[in-house]
């Protein structure tokens, strides 16, 4: 997700609601996320397996991770 209200704010998270995430992105219930309201999807990536989604998560939020999303994704 990205911020739409403040230029290069972006999550990544894991999520087996999408919808339900953005929702309360976007309702302010995270206190991580409330200050840079609204969030809009930009990318999704659908896994089958926990495991690897989870793998995937942490790779992109390390350091050769951001540089891959931001080559990518953004």
């Amino acid at each position: 997700m990205e911020s739409l209200s403040s230029s290069g704010q972006r999550y990544v998270g894991l999520t087996a609601d999408l919808r339900r995430r953005l929702h309360k992105r976007n309702a302010g219930k995270s206190s991580h996320t409330s200050k840079y309201l609204p969030w809009q999807l930009v990318t999704y990536i659908a896994f089958a397996d926990q495991v690897k989604a989870e793998a995937f998560e942490r790779y992109l939020k390390s350091g050769s991770g951001h540089a891959f999303a931001a080559k990518r994704f953004w």
